[in-house]
């Protein structure tokens, strides 16, 4: 079986165990969210990147954020700049209000790259800790990485 089968394997195990988090309950769309981060290198137990992300409310109107994305776990090689998207829920009834998404959030997240890589990040935080956001499309971008662990990102309001 080849890397890129086995990335792709364990992105999809990654995002299943983590959006589980809201699995009972009825949950509204919010928007979708999108990020760049910026390319490093793994420390074997982890790394911590900049991102910078644009959340498109459903109504049509846009927040800017920026923030860390780290990982802590198995984290190792190098990669260049990775564009993530995520739709954004809430559980119906939860009130947002501006700079909903500002928090941090955290999940389970598994990657790996020879060359173009594929990856998930399914992650639970936010205000109350009521925010999902679960991969729209599958990570994409460059390097020789591999990486599996508990991801963390956080989110401040431009």
């Amino acid at each position: 079986m080849n890397k890129t089968a086995i990335s792709l394997a364990a992105a999809v195990l990654a995002a299943s165990l983590a959006t589980s988090a809201f699995a009972g309950e009825h949950r509204t769309r919010l928007g979708v969210l999108s990020c760049d981060v910026e390319g490093g290198v793994g420390l074997l137990l982890g790394s911590s990147k900049a991102v910078t992300c644009n959340f498109k409310h459903a109504n049509g109107s846009v927040e800017r954020y920026t923030g860390r994305s780290s990982k802590i776990g198995l984290d190792v090689g190098v990669t260049g700049e990775t564009h993530l998207k995520w739709v954004v829920f809430t559980p119906i009834g939860n009130k947002v209000g501006e700079h909903a998404l500002a928090g941090k959030y955290v999940g389970i997240s598994a990657a790996g790259a020879l060359g173009i890589g594929l990856g998930a990040n399914a992650l639970v935080g936010g205000s109350g800790k009521k925010v999902g956001l679960q991969p729209l499309s599958v990570e994409a971008g460059t390097g020789v990485n591999i990486a599996m662990g508990v991801a963390s990102l956080t989110l401040n309001p431009m």
